[in-house]
């Protein structure tokens, strides 16, 4: 054994490696039975998407596992024990998330069912409504729309046109849609399966608008399964994704609806025509009213993290078997994950697809304190559904990028739809604008990042805010000025290791992430300070001018929360070979945050031009370190073959591989290899006609002479 050899094997062994098995427990989280249970079940054949199904007979087949599912699939764990649930919100989200493995228009159908009319009918709800119509919708007995979005009015849904006026003769309220752009739409179960929606409409009563309430409305003969009487809809077609959902359209030609089919939580109506309501504020009684339903956007979160689970545990199988150009060696191809760039467009997503796993866990539990009363009050409230802004449009937009990612880097194999990535593309497409389009979304998480900063000063007299402002000017100027950055590269010392040991180290990384949110939030806030004291068309005005800056407030603190949810991930793993790797996929995810912003952090002075340079070097160090457990970190994941079904991800590709390398193995050691042209001896016509061309080929080798063989 040579001494290099010897050193490679003291690598080897001496190297960290994952433990994954307990890796896994790990990212299965609180609720880890449940979710094991969940994909034993859904590793029935019974429950998978069939590829090539036409439209019709994709939402047929929909629609039977649906029912399968409420006979045999636990889905009820959210609603009342006395009902038949298990009031396990947290669990019931766990479960439900897992069902993207098997196909994404089942997810989705079963949110609709179960997430969200039902739901509809728990939360907004009182005790008659439960005992008289949640019996049926938890068990599909009736199918159910959740008719909220409007053509002219999705995300704002407080403008929504659909009204429902209180009539005292008859004590009915008439549903009426005014105009087109209020006509209800995409809205699943509507088109084809469902029999009756929760609808929200403007209440009016005594001549008063009293906002969006949500009402119990029959949609269709449950015999004929014609649409009632005064009912009209349309079906929305064929879409990019999702065909197993029979999305559609509903508008209302002054249907009745009794008055006991307000669901009635929050606000009531008296015989008389009278409102009146436990929460004596408009705007508050909206928004919590549709703070109940959040648990579509902690879901969706969930479910995205899990698609970028599924694509990498495709890309990174097929990249450690797949083999193509030949490197060191004139006789074995390079493994496609030996390749740098080929380490650039998967592992930076691997480390967000952990960042994101552990913030998820983190919210799922906050969801699960706040609705089983546990930490119920406004502020915990209000906090989740901050959250759920800000992580839903990072997982979806990440599950996006990394199922693009995953297809371009198996190359034709990832193009098949037998591989499954082009229609989990597909399907996740549409996850970044409903249950609140993301970029709304991240405006909300903006407006509450404001106001947080705003409390600052709210115990503060005149003094006390000069002070800090003052202070804050001050270190604005400290970091726009050279000082800083000639402290760090003293510091540094020009050695690129001592630099890299800055960047790596954790509370390095927290100040430089925290410090570009808090930064970016005073700036904005400093801005639109004037909008306060100026007229409403101004103050509009100031806002949409900022409205760029504020996105990226909230972008901004979405990263910081998915860094801080995996650091705090760190403390749970006890193998310390894992939490070694850990380390290293956080660090890879920290850095990559900053790389990708590093112009922000060079122009506001936070890092100096020497260690910005060394953030993308030790990227790469941290590429090379993570690529041997690459594997090991994909298949922590969880899923079997079952629930991954693409060919390439199976074993298919490494015998093929394996074949074709025995073949020329076994010619090369039986003499009958060809040799290559550029090493067999020249015959001596080829001789003469180089010595012809000799001299009068061009002097650019990127044209060819005219004398040239072609």
């Amino acid at each position: 054994m040579t001494a290099t050899t010897e050193a490679r094997t003291a690598t080897r062994e001496t190297a960290p490696r994952v433990d994954v098995p307990a890796l896994e427990e790990t990212l299965l989280g609180r609720w880890s039975e449940i979710r094991r249970n969940a994909r034993a079940l859904l590793a029935d054949p019974r429950y998978h998407r069939v590829e090539g199904q036409t439209m019709d007979e994709h939402r047929a087949h929909v629609l039977d596992q649906i029912r399968l599912l409420a006979a045999e699939g636990d889905v009820l764990r959210a609603f009342p024990g006395r009902l038949g649930g298990a009031d396990d919100h947290g669990g019931s989200v766990a479960r439900f998330e897992e069902t993207v493995v098997a196909d994404p228009s089942l997810q989705i159908k079963a949110g609709v069912q179960w997430g969200l009319f039902a739901s509809a009918i728990l939360h907004l709800g009182t005790q008659d409504h439960h005992d008289r119509l949640l019996k049926d919708a938890m068990t599909v007995d009736v199918p159910g729309a959740f008719a909220m979005t409007e053509t002219g009015h999705g995300s704002d849904v407080a403008s929504i046109g659909t009204t429902a006026t209180y009539d005292p003769a008859t004590e009915e309220f008439i549903l009426h849609t005014p105009f087109r752009a209020a006509w209800k739409d995409y809205l699943g179960n509507a088109a084809l399966h469902g029999t009756a929606a929760v609808v929200f409409a403007q209440l009016i009563t005594q001549g008063v608008n009293h906002g969006v309430h949500a009402f119990y409305v029959p949609l269709r003969d449950p015999d004929t399964h014609e649409l009632l009487p005064g009912i009209g809809g349309e079906d929305d077609g064929l879409k990019g994704g999702l065909n197993g959902i029979d999305n559609g359209r509903l508008h209302f030609d002054h249907v009745r609806v009794p008055r006991r089919e307000l669901l009635n939580r929050y606000a009531d109506v008296a015989a008389d025509g009278t409102y009146s309501s436990p929460i004596a504020s408009p705007g508050r009684r909206f928004f919590t009213m549709l703070g109940t339903l959040v648990q579509g956007r902690v879901s969706l979160d969930g479910a995205a993290v899990n698609a970028s689970k599924l694509a990498l545990i495709i890309a990174i199988t097929y990249g450690n078997q797949r083999r193509q150009f030949s490197g060191a060696s004139d006789s074995e191809e390079v493994v496609l994950l030996d390749y740098a760039e080929h380490q650039r467009r998967l592992l930076p997503l691997l480390a967000q697809t952990y960042a994101g796993a552990f913030a998820h866990e983190r919210m799922l539990r906050t969801f699960d304190d706040v609705f089983s009363g546990a930490k119920d009050t406004d502020e915990d409230r209000q906090d989740l559904e901050t959250i759920a802004a800000a992580l839903k449009p990072s997982s979806t937009w990440h599950a996006l990028d990394t199922l693009q990612a995953a297809r371009e880097a198996c190359g034709g194999a990832g193009f098949l739809t037998e591989n499954r990535l082009v229609s989990l593309r597909a399907d996740l497409d549409v996850y970044v604008t409903f249950e609140g389009d993301n970029t709304v979304l991240l405006q909300l998480v903006a407006k509450r990042l404001l106001g947080d900063y705003a409390k600052e000063f709210k115990d503060i007299d005149a003094t006390g805010v000069a002070r800090l402002v003052a202070n804050r000017a001050a270190d604005a100027a400290l970091h726009r000025t050279p000082l800083l950055r000639v402290v760090q590269t003293l510091a540094d010392g020009g050695n690129v290791r001592r630099s890299a040991g800055q960047l790596r180290e954790t509370e390095t990384q927290r100040e430089l992430l925290t410090d570009r949110v808090e930064t970016m939030v005073a700036e904005v806030a400093g801005a639109l300070r004037p909008a306060t004291k100026a007229s409403r068309e101004e103050a509009a005005r100031l806002f949409n001018t900022h409205q760029h800056a504020l996105i990226e407030c909230a972008r901004a603190h979405a990263d910081l929360l998915q860094w801080e949810a995996f650091t705090a991930g760190l403390d749970k793993v006890q193998d310390p070979g894992t939490r070694q790797v850990l380390t290293w996929l956080r660090d890879l995810y920290g850095l990559t945050i900053i790389e990708r912003n590093l112009a922000w952090y060079l122009i506001n002075g936070r890092l100096s031009a020497g260690r910005a340079r060394t953030v993308t070097s030790y990227i790469d160090r941290l590429l090379a370190r993570l690529r041997p457990h690459a594997q090991d970190l994909v298949d922590a994941f969880g899923y079997g073959p079952e629930h991954v079904r693409a060919s390439i991800a199976s074993g298919d590709e490494h015998e093929r591989q394996e074949e074709a390398r025995e073949y020329y193995r076994r010619l090369r050691a039986s003499g009958d290899e060809p040799r290559a042209e550029k090493s067999a001896p020249r015959t001596a016509g080829a001789a003469r006609g180089k010595a012809r061309t000799k001299g009068s080929t061009s002097a650019n080798p990127g044209v060819r002479s005219s004398a040239a063989p072609v």
